[in-house]
């Protein structure tokens, strides 16, 4: 499985329930990625979601407890274990995890590769990813060439799961 994320040099996602940028080269990444796959996150992300409905081209998977809870055409799951024999039924190559703080935690385990914009500035953030550059588990194995969006510098990596 995958994981895609946008993350500042605090490794944080979010603040109040918002992302902390919106750079359209992340955006168009994220499309290019996951069209044709599986999307698979939490209800306030899902929900956070451009129009507020599921993603086109991609099969929707949303996590929440909520028990009665519908979301336009988006498979509901509500627990990891019921969320993983979901996800059995695709390719994991095909299979994104996109947030939040919470889903991200509870699937990085079961992920072998991450797709992680890093954005060099630090916002103010109440949410976190797992610093993969200080975890044992995890190699970038992919580090773009300084990109800009007006006066903030990103990079698109790769960190892949350590054999």
């Amino acid at each position: 499985m995958n994981i895609i994320v946008c993350v500042d040099t605090n490794w944080g996602i979010g603040n109040h329930g918002r992302l902390l940028v919106n750079i359209p080269a992340d955006k168009r990444l994220f499309k290019e990625k996951t069209t044709g796959g599986v999307v698979l996150g939490g209800r306030k992300t899902m929900e956070g979601l451009p129009g507020g409905t599921t993603l086109k081209g991609r099969k929707n998977i949303v996590l929440t407890s909520r028990k009665d809870y519908v979301f336009g055409d988006a498979v509901v799951v509500h627990s990891m274990d019921e969320a993983l024999y979901e996800l059995k039924k695709y390719s994991s190559d095909q299979v994104y995890i996109i947030g939040g703080e919470k889903v991200y935690r509870e699937f990085l385990p079961y992920c072998d590769t991450a797709y992680v914009t890093k954005v060099d500035y630090r916002y103010e953030a109440d949410t976190f990813f797992s610093n993969l550059d200080e975890s044992g588990e995890w190699e970038m194995t992919h580090d773009s060439e300084e990109q800009t969006y007006y006066d903030l510098e990103y990079y698109f990596t790769i960190y892949r799961r350590k054999l």
